[in-house]
């Protein structure tokens, strides 16, 4: 059965779910419409972009992920179809692609799709859906746009090294509160090269054990380990980590590797 996904920004309060829905269900009666989320923050690329990113592949080969983050009609914006690792990405060509793809992707196209005038102000339901459907079709995708060659480029903020030290970021505070950093596992290992460490954060929190699971640590207890994402987080088992830890997206986060 074909499979589209919707990452988006539009709640479920107002009708705008709905009417993505309904539209896709209209063209493609018999397609699987699994929702990763429509609870991103307005407009917020990043966060849209590390949900996606970190959930895709877990899908199979040729599902269609719909994204519908700031995708009103905007004449300097593009509307692309991307093949990358045998899936399908429908979205605007807004900087997101560039946060969610590690390499160059398989083929892109510039949607050509002809708009909907009753659909001016909300694409998402005309051309985007009219290219997922076509692709969840098993359809090409030189038939619903022309080539280009590149995307739009937004940067994550990286993690840096100097010295003993990685010096990192809060990324993305998930619905649990744990705290998630732009430091991933593989950085941390090519860094750490098997020395203990310290990592610093807010109120002069400290943590020098990497867990491996939440309830490694007792109730109320502060930990940190690689998660489902494979980047470093702190939690605190059955807690509030991001509140409690006083943590925010931006803040920093200091790792101190302690030579033997």
């Amino acid at each position: 059965m074909a499979i589209i996904t919707l990452t988006t920004d539009l709640g479920d309060k107002d009708i705008y779910q709905a009417a993505l829905k309904g539209s896709i269900l209209k063209l493609l009666p018999s397609v699987n419409i699994v929702d990763i989320t429509n609870s991103v923050a307005a407009y917020n690329i990043q966060q849209a972009a590390f949900i996606l990113k970190n959930s895709f592949y877990y899908f199979p080969d040729a599902t269609v992920h719909l994204i519908g983050i700031d995708t009103v009609y905007n004449t300097d914006t593009r509307y692309l179809a991307i093949k990358y690792k045998n899936h399908f990405f429908v979205g605007a060509d807004n900087g997101i692609f560039s946060l969610m793809f590690d390499a160059d992707p398989d083929e892109i196209v510039e949607l050509n799709i002809m708009q909907d005038f009753k659909f001016l102000h909300f694409p998402l339901a005309d051309i985007f859906v009219k290219a997922a459907c076509h692709l969840a079709q098993g359809g090409a995708l030189s038939k619903i746009g022309l080539p280009v060659s590149g995307i739009e480029k937004k940067m994550n903020l990286q993690p840096v090294v100097e010295k003993n030290l990685i010096k990192g970021s809060v990324i993305y505070i998930d619905s649990f509160q744990n705290v998630i950093t732009n430091i991933t596992k593989d950085f941390f290992n090519t860094v750490q090269q098997g020395r203990r460490f310290l990592l610093s954060f807010k109120r002069n929190e400290t943590i020098n054990h990497l867990s491996w699971h939440y309830n490694e640590v007792p109730e109320g207890e502060k930990l940190c380990m690689f998660g489902i994402s494979d980047h470093l987080e702190i939690a605190i088992n059955k807690g509030n980590a991001s509140g409690l830890l006083g943590l925010n997206i931006g803040d920093s986060v200091v790792i101190n590797f302690i030579e033997p």
